[in-house]
């Protein structure tokens, strides 16, 4: 193939990595931000629910707390809401990230407890550990939670700016 007929590609190659690079770029800004935002707002209107008493988590919480010493049930659904509601207005700012993170970890060792402790409830009959039930899904798309939290943890000490070379693009093999 003549050289002429390539450069047609090549431009369209070039106009397509300009157009990504911008796209990328935008996401690399505000990617951070949405996410603590959309995780603060989930917490809070969640956690809000619970000491409301609107909450369809309302029986699978109880369940799993009845068992626990110092409050009633009921108590630790108020205390499981507000600690949500704390988890989410630490992710609205970047300064309590630390906070928010450190709270979220804690709330999920709870969160994760009835897969064990109710697991006839959270799997379907005599397919656990491999068959959720709706309330089994509910819980373990927590996991998503987790990671996202793992990314915002990522940025306390500072974000890297876009466009900053990656060690691992100059082939800096300790880097990889």
């Amino acid at each position: 193939m003549d050289r002429d007929a390539r450069h047609p590609r090549e431009d369209l190659r070039r106009r397509f990595d300009r157009v990504d690079r911008q796209v990328a770029g935008r996401m690399a800004r505000w990617g951070t931000v949405g996410l603590r935002v959309a995780l603060g707002i989930v917490f809070i209107w969640f956690g809000l629910l619970k000491p409301l008493g609107l909450s369809p988590a309302e029986p699978l919480v109880l369940a799993t707390v009845s068992w626990m010493p110092l409050f009633s049930p009921n108590a630790w659904l108020a205390v499981i809401g507000w600690w949500e509601v704390a988890i989410g207005v630490t992710f609205l700012f970047r300064s309590t990230l630390r906070i928010a993170v450190a709270l979220l970890f804690l709330q999920m060792v709870g969160a994760f407890m009835p897969l064990v402790i109710l697991a006839d409830v959270t799997f379907q009959p005599g397919r656990a550990p491999y068959a959720p039930t709706m309330e089994g899904q509910y819980i373990i798309k927590n996991l998503v939670i987790i990671a996202a939290a793992l990314v915002l943890g990522g940025t306390v000490r500072g974000r890297a700016r876009p466009g900053a070379e990656d060690p691992r693009a100059a082939g800096d093999e300790k880097a990889r």
